[in-house]
């Protein structure tokens, strides 16, 4: 199998919400690594995280709920040495649900006085759903680092969710940059499922330059780190939200290429 994503950008398939937490998760520490190189040894990166206690009966959140399990009863054990046509009677378990839901997110802080430089959000469909409490919590924080002296660069790598009104409707991904220092305009590299994602400037604090984050480089990393290419059912529709027409046939061209140069990549 590929170990490289049939897709020259940002892989549709990996969008699927009951996915996309470990894809972020495995994203932010990439993108950290990658960053960490590049600031030090003035600058450090820390990856941090905001944690909401949510309810299974909500359903702006249900789907961000991942299940665990607990015991509810125990069998009495058995003693006596079953037959071998005999079932062992087993313990039963109902599933519980881990209430708490954690969005990481990265600081680029000082290496002397720990200011925090840049913020670096990567968003999730937990902070792209109306309604949901990552989406408030979200709002209130971007509008408050954007009120500061701190950078703010956001990372949008989903087509669905609802988008910040100045990139609404120009692309299918983007990243946007609002520099501490100014009120405007914003920086915005906008990419669409055919193309390759941007590397992006990520600013710091003068004399120094900003430094470069080349998002392909962490995808491709993290794609083949994880065996994506064996995990992933290409067989399945794209997750939602559906594909415009020429979007459709574009990746099944892409997905039949994958395909054939599998056995050629595996010899």
């Amino acid at each position: 199998m590929q170990t490289q994503s049939p897709f020259p950008g940002m892989d549709p398939f990996l969008e699927e919400c009951s996915r996309w937490s470990g894809v972020h998760a495995r994203l932010i520490v990439a993108i950290s690594d990658q960053l960490a190189e590049k600031v030090a040894p003035a600058f450090y990166v820390d990856i941090e995280q905001r944690v909401y206690i949510v309810s299974p009966d909500d359903p702006h959140e249900r789907q961000q709920i991942v299940p665990d399990v607990y015991l509810i009863k125990e069998q009495q054990p058995q003693y006596a040495q079953p037959a071998a046509s005999t079932i062992v009677t087993p313990t039963l378990v109902e599933p519980s649900y881990d209430l708490e839901i954690r969005d990481r997110y990265l600081q680029i802080r000082d290496a002397e006085n720990h200011e925090v430089i840049t913020t670096l959000e990567l968003l999730s469909p937990f902070n792209k759903t109306i309604g949901a409490q990552g989406y408030e919590a979200f709002q209130q924080k971007r509008r408050q680092v954007m009120a500061s002296k701190t950078h703010w660069l956001e990372v949008g790598l989903l087509r669905a969710g609802e988008r910040p009104a100045e990139v609404m409707g120009q692309s299918d991904y983007y990243v946007l940059l609002k520099r501490g220092d100014k009120a405007g305009p914003f920086e915005v590299w906008f990419f669409d499922l055919r193309d390759g994602m941007p590397t992006v400037a990520v600013p710091l604090r003068p004399p120094f330059d900003d430094v470069a984050l080349d998002l392909q480089a962490a995808f491709a990393d993290i794609y083949q780190r994880a065996r994506y290419g064996w995990q992933i059912d290409y067989t399945r529709p794209v997750p939602p939200p559906v594909l415009r027409t020429a979007d459709h046939n574009w990746v099944q061209e892409c997905l039949k290429a994958w395909q054939q140069a599998a056995p050629q990549a595996d010899s």
